[in-house]
């Protein structure tokens, strides 16, 4: 049998342009990576410049100035390339195994639950070795990540893995500051670090780390064919005898691992896995065999390296050296990671549908008014007994004469702190839990909350800017500077989500950036004031009520009275806002200026709850939630409920701070967190069953 042969096709003159293009783009990046870390090198607070680096390298520099140099320069310039690096590899990894262009270790509250766990251990006054803390963060880490994917799903949309990572996120993270508020000795310095810094004392951390980040590298590589498969779906991917299940797991592994490291050395280094593999891809649309995962981790590491040195670079360049060594470098990525995702959702097309309607059954009228009863009830009572319970135990015969002014001098003096403190809890939780209401019904999103779409950040922020810069501000200045911040992060928000009329996925996505932002900035201000600012920012961010006033409650009155009346007035538009986007426009309803009101609405109360009881979180996600399901999704019900829920929930978050490790306290937002984050998981399940 003759058997003819066809020579293979010789490369087409453009297939060598592109290779000979990738080889030239990649040379160039080893090149802006090397020239970076040469320039990192010759930055620094000692007056050791590039002549003196070099006579170190050398060898014929003083001692002092080679000391310098091979004890700090060099083991900061090694960390911020190692950290980058890791970090690169371990995001492409998570997207490419996930199929989200949002997964990373920062949305995949991998740095969360490493700080957690570390936090945890640091409780206990046990002190381990660099390469136990690795493991102690790699657990942590790993769990997490598992936990967000496994909620939000494979290939899941954008901003349902955005939301569970920060939902969880959010709770990890005020388990741990409750940790810091509660145990200020053993976890000195936890906070410091939780911000990121490339600073090192010697190569002893960079070489402990380098071996667990080849081991990622090597692991990330071996699986990057199955990784691959897995591009083409999973059906697919079986058929061509790819393991879907073991190949994703082993690649979470691999990343948790490198992540681990990186967090361990440094600290959550934030954005650095999003935004490295976002301008590989943004290559691969030219040069396609940037689009293999064996590439595209080995680039995203070079651009992830690039990122955290060109940051430090930067920063040293534009603030003086002494302020520089300061300021984490973790700060500066998370800066560049909050513009990333405005400029995603800024440019890209919003193609994610709406959320299904959830399917609630109708409630009687009976159930509605026995409901709302009950609720009311609750409510007396626990007013009552957080009047009655603190530090100091009341009974009721105090209240009666303390409100006919026949109380003795402590009792007046107790309650004349305790009863504002009350009404804050309430009508905090009643606002935040209106306010999630009506962004919840704009959005058509039942995960969304006020904080989410960055006004909470907002008002922190702006509290915080006051509480650093005029430590004498009162509660009056604090709440005109909340209400600043919220107004100036909501005017961003919405101005840069109004392209489209406000779609749900822009809105979310626009809003975690500037929420990213404010935490940015509130970290970097926490970190740069003394240390008393800094305990009375962290106090006041946790949601306490500690020194309220019976007039700085008067602004949240006025604004909950009003916000219910008009939501009340307006019931049928905000009914008809929350069922899709055809119906309202079909019976002459201006939606997009119907959300925008709505939300205006939504806005101010969160300002308003936020610059009396701090931040505090899950009340506008968890109050709303709980309505609908109580008593159905007409708002004339859900309003008056979920306000009922708010005041419920956070009253009895307060009185719980209050009492139960008295005489110290925890924030009514630290308990809130606890108590919604499991709320929000049970949430994300559900909503993954029903959306099958």
């Amino acid at each position: 049998m003759a058997v003819t042969t066809t020579a293979p096709a010789a490369p087409t003159t453009a297939a060598a342009s592109r290779k000979g293009g990738a080889v030239a783009v990649t040379a160039t990046l080893v090149l802006l990576v090397a020239a970076l870390a040469l320039v990192d090198i010759a930055q620094g607070t000692s007056a050791v410049g590039p002549a003196e680096v070099w006579k170190a390298l050398t060898g014929q520099a003083d001692p002092a100035d080679a000391s310098v140099v091979i004890a700090s320069r060099l083991p900061r310039m090694a960390a911020g390339l190692l950290v980058g690096a890791v970090l690169g590899m371990a995001g492409a990894a998570l997207q490419a195994v996930s199929r989200n262009v949002l997964a990373a270790p920062d949305t995949l509250a991998v740095n969360a639950g490493s700080y957690l766990s570390l936090g945890l251990v640091a409780v206990t006054g046990v002190s381990l070795p660099l390469l136990a803390s690795s493991g102690v963060a790699f657990v942590g880490g790993l769990v997490a990540a598992a936990v967000v994917l496994g909620l939000s799903g494979l290939g899941a949309g954008t901003v349902r893995l955005v939301l569970a990572g920060s939902a969880l996120t959010l709770g990890l993270t005020s388990v741990t500051e409750g940790l810091l508020l509660l145990f200020p000795v053993q976890t000195e310095g936890l906070y410091a670090w939780n911000q990121g810094s490339i600073a090192q004392n010697g190569f002893g951390g960079v070489l402990w780390m380098v071996p667990l980040a080849v081991i990622g590298l090597a692991g990330l590589l071996m699986v990057a064919r199955r990784v691959d498969a897995l591009a083409l779906g999973d059906d697919a991917a079986r058929g061509l005898g790819v393991p879907v299940r073991a190949t994703r797991v082993t690649t979470v592994v691999l990343s948790a691992l490198l992540s681990a490291a990186a967090v361990t050395l440094a600290g959550p280094i934030g954005f650095v896995g999003l935004c490295a593999p976002a301008v590989v891809r943004l290559l691969a649309r030219r040069y396609r065999g940037f689009s293999r995962v064996r590439t595209s981790v080995t680039l995203s590491a070079l651009a992830g390296a690039a990122l955290v040195i060109g940051s430090d670079v930067v920063l040293r360049t534009l603030v003086s050296s002494d302020t520089a060594v300061a300021v984490p470098t973790g700060v500066v990525t998370s800066l560049v990671g909050a513009v990333f995702l405005v400029v995603l959702a800024t440019r890209g097309r919003d193609t994610g549908a709406a959320a299904p309607p959830e399917r609630l059954r109708i409630r009687s009228r009976a159930v509605f008014l026995t409901v709302a009863g009950t609720l009311v009830a609750a409510l007396i009572g626990l007013a009552v007994v957080s009047v009655l319970l603190g530090d100091t135990k009341l009974l009721l015969g105090d209240v009666m004469n303390w409100t006919q002014g026949r109380a003795g001098r402590a009792v007046t003096f107790v309650l004349d702190t305790r009863v504002p403190r009350v009404l804050a809890a309430l009508l905090a939780g009643a606002a935040l839990a209106l306010s999630g209401t009506l962004v919840q019904a704009v959005t058509r999103n039942p995960l969304a909350e006020p904080g989410v779409i960055g006004v909470s950040g907002g008002a922190a922020l702006g509290a915080v800017v006051l509480v650093t810069t005029v430590p004498t501000a009162g509660p009056t200045g604090l709440a005109a500077a909340a209400f600043a911040g919220a107004a100036l992060a909501s005017a961003l928000v919405f101005g840069l989500s109004a392209r489209g009329g406000f779609q749900q996925n822009r809105l979310v996505l626009v809003g975690m950036g500037v929420a990213t932002a404010s935490s940015a900035l509130i970290s970097l201000l926490i970190v740069l004031t003394d240390p008393f600012n800094a305990t009375k920012a962290l106090t006041w961010l946790s949601g306490s009520t500690y020194g309220r006033t019976l007039p700085d409650l008067l602004p949240l009155a006025v604004v909950l009275v009003a916000a219910v009346a008009v939501t009340v007035a307006r019931r049928t538009e905000l009914d008809l806002v929350s069922l899709d986007g055809d119906t309202p426009r079909l019976l002459g309803l201006g939606l997009s200026r119907a959300r925008l009101g709505f939300l205006a609405l939504g806005v101010l109360l969160s300002a308003a709850a936020v610059a009396a009881a701090g931040t505090i979180a899950f009340v506008g996600l968890v109050a709303p939630h709980a309505a609908r399901a109580l008593v159905g999704r007409r708002h004339v019900r859900v309003v008056p409920v979920a306000v009922l829920l708010g005041a419920v929930l956070v009253g009895t978050a307060d009185v719980v701070g209050r009492t139960v490790i008295a005489p110290a306290q925890l924030g009514a937002g630290l308990l809130t967190a606890v108590i919604g984050t499991p709320y929000f998981l049970w949430l994300l399940v559900r909503s993954r069953g029903e959306a099958r």
